[in-house]
């Protein structure tokens, strides 16, 4: 039996982090764990987290999560938004909680960081020469 579908096809957030994340060079959606996932050949970023406290989980239904480099994710660790999801954070994910007031470069910002750490060179090569 596979993971239940955990998000809202109607969430607006979610359609927005879609148009950001597929807007990269060969990105493509999966359904990973019941959660969109955003992936080339590696995964560069989910919609949705959480987090263990006292051996439960508790949901960020409405976040994403990237893969930064670790002083980029140093940076954010303080940051009341943003929290280390469970599973992924010692790999070096981090989430960050999105709302109606959220700084959509900012998050276009994230996605790109987290795309040049998974997509590998050529696409990476592709992405600069399309915005030069």
């Amino acid at each position: 039996m596979g993971h239940p579908v955990m998000f809202d096809e109607e969430d607006q957030l979610l359609h927005r982090v879609r148009e950001l994340a597929l807007s990269f060079p060969d990105a493509a959606e999966k359904v990973s764990h019941g959660i969109p996932a955003f992936h080339t050949t590696k995964v560069f970023a989910y919609y949705g987290g959480s987090v263990k406290v006292d051996g439960e989980y508790r949901r960020h239904d409405q976040s994403l999560l990237v893969l930064l480099e670790p002083d980029e994710r140093a940076a954010l660790a303080d940051d009341p938004r943003c929290y280390l999801p469970a599973y992924l954070a010692p790999a070096g994910w981090i989430g960050i909680d999105l709302s109606d007031d959220t700084d959509w470069n900012e998050i276009a910002e994230l996605l790109d960081a987290s795309y040049r750490r998974t997509a590998g060179k050529r696409r990476v090569a592709r992405l600069d020469a399309a915005t030069e």
